[in-house]
């Protein structure tokens, strides 16, 4: 029997971060579906937002967080973010993490929806590459700590409402046992006192996303099937400003941070249309600037609007953002002038029930970073909270996982699991299909019309896979979750079946149908395997469990 203390399904910041406080405690291992370095994480470019200025203070930082939230924010989570975030922030400090620095002091810069500079960077606009590089380090110094790369989460391990362990697809060498030479890679149990889920968002689910391809929201799609209740999944949050490449999918980010030193956003007719829209202008939060682009892009017949630095130091901005420079500059750009940029999927603001520690209704099953649904994002995530709060919800459910204790006995599970690799083709051609339909149907405007024509789709999409599984013979078909392919259309449907139920719009979800914030959808919306999808009131106690 393999079995560690720990299992960390997911290498971005949450995980590695989880694992490093983990090994303080135990023997861990961290499963990543392709390699260490690929996340949302690796890639976060804008910073990470803690009060660390006496100019500023947790509450001010809590009100930008609850207006973004557009009124689904849970305050008690809010709380423990703000208050707790500075404590981690001073403690990677202490353990050699370096951030961006001016005049002695660190560097702060400002970001849409925040009324005080608060965001701290590591690279100029490297800073998810730097923490994540920082938290890797640290890990790599743990000898208790086993980093299986090339690993894919098939299921938990489950039985009386308690998480024993994970059910895995390996290619790596180091887990190779019992394997059929017909297949590459093998099925694997792994068995652990705790499992926490940090396998990130669903935004490769869209056919423009600023993701890396893998996140399709596996982890959900599995803790749904295990009985976890997914909350407040139809808020997608598109990143207003993804360099526009014209007939490519993949949208590169051009950070919030690049709006902050006072970039503008500009129509077909070279005048700035955010200024009438907010007080804000390029920098209100990014839901109202990723519609208003997205508006103005219908306006305009064109498919980018253009963010223009020409009135900024060249200089300045060549120093602040060499990263994005470079990459604008390897596409045919000069970011000191002017840059066409268009929305992106890009951050899935629901996810995976969660307590205040991190705990699901599983028993010893633990979410955290974007797959976890703690409260704090509401409606609408504010800019920078997401590393902030990897941060700080790892800590804590690390520190709630001692108090759970270890299994006193681990019942006996069988492999079932046979990977037809002949399939290969019919899921690349079923992604295209359901990110076509989510671009349509689910993106930053929707419809009752549009959202039940998607729903249909992709319940016809689903009886062509029960279809195709029937005639390939060597593999069960199962209800609610068979393989990848079954992971894309559960996703899609917990995306879009809440969307429908939310008759009005609010934050990253807009009803051109429903245009208006309706105080009787100031609710959470619930969704449970076997269960009709309901609603949960805001500030309920609905995360104490």
């Amino acid at each position: 029997m393999r079995k560690f203390d720990y299992i960390i399904v997911g290498s971005g910041l949450a995980g590695l971060y989880a694992a490093y406080k983990a090994s303080l405690k135990g023997s861990v291992a961290i499963i990543t579906k392709s390699f260490v370095r690929e996340s949302n994480s690796f890639n976060a470019q804008g910073g990470i937002a803690a009060v660390t200025s006496l100019d500023d203070n947790p509450q001010i930082h809590k009100s930008d967080t609850l207006i973004a939230g557009r009124g689904l924010c849970e305050e008690s989570a809010v709380d423990i973010l703000v208050n707790e975030g500075p404590d981690r922030i001073e403690e990677i400090i202490a353990d050699g993490m370096k951030f961006d620095t001016e005049n002695g002091a660190l560097a702060l810069g400002l970001e849409g929806g925040h009324h005080k500079r608060r965001i701290l960077h590591a690279g100029g606009d490297s800073t998810g590459k730097w923490i994540t590089e920082f938290v890797i380090s640290k890990v790599s110094e743990k000898e208790n700590i086993t980093l299986y790369e090339n690993t894919t989460l098939l299921d938990l391990l489950i039985a009386d409402n308690t998480c024993y362990g994970i059910r895995c697809w390996s290619e790596n060498p180091a887990l190779e046992e019992d394997k059929d030479e017909r297949q590459d890679g093998n099925e694997v149990l792994i068995y652990a006192d705790h499992v926490f889920l940090t396998s990130g968002g669903t935004s490769a689910i869209y056919a423009r996303t600023t993701n890396p391809q893998t996140t399709i929201g596996d982890g959900l799609a599995i803790a749904y099937k295990a009985g976890c209740r997914i909350i407040d999944t139809e808020f997608i949050q598109f990143h207003p400003s993804g360099l526009y490449l014209k007939d490519s999918p993949k949208a590169f980010l051009i950070s919030e941070a690049v709006r902050g030193e006072g970039a503008h956003l500009m129509g077909k007719n070279g005048k700035r249309f955010m200024v009438p829209i907010h007080e804000l202008a390029e920098l209100a939060p990014r839901d109202i600037v990723a519609r208003s682009i997205y508006k103005q892009m219908q306006k305009d017949g064109m498919p980018y609007v253009t963010l223009s630095l020409k009135h900024l130091n060249k200089e300045e901005i060549l120093n602040r953002f060499p990263g994005i420079s470079a990459k604008c500059k390897e596409f045919g750009y000069d970011l000191t002038e002017s840059i066409p940029v268009a929305p992106a999927a890009h951050y899935t603001v629901g996810g995976v029930a969660s307590n205040l520690n991190g705990k699901t209704d599983i028993n010893h099953l633990y979410v955290c970073g974007e797959i976890a649904a703690t409260g704090i994002m509401g409606a609408n995530r504010l800019a920078s909270n997401s590393l902030i709060e990897c941060l700080v919800f790892a800590h804590r459910a690390v520190e709630d996982s001692v108090k759970s204790g270890a299994h006193t006995q681990i019942p006996e599970f069988e492999k079932e699991y046979y990977m037809d690799r002949s399939n290969k083709d019919f899921y690349v051609e079923l992604k295209e299909k359901v990110s076509a339909i989510m671009n349509a149907h689910a993106g930053i405007v929707r419809s009752e019309e549009g959202l039940k024509e998607g729903l249909k789709k992709i319940e016809e999409l689903a009886t062509a896979l029960v279809m195709q599984r029937k005639v390939a013979g060597n593999v069960p078909v199962k209800e609610f979750y068979e393989d990848a392919s079954w992971r894309l259309l559960i996703v899609a449907s917990l995306i879009m079946n809440p969307a429908l139920l939310r008759k009005e719009s609010r934050g990253g979800h807009y009803r051109e149908d429903y245009p208006c914030t309706d105080e009787s959808f100031e609710v959470h919306s619930v969704q449970q395997i076997g269960k009709e999808i309901t609603t949960a009131p805001v500030n309920d106690n609905y995360l104490n469990f």
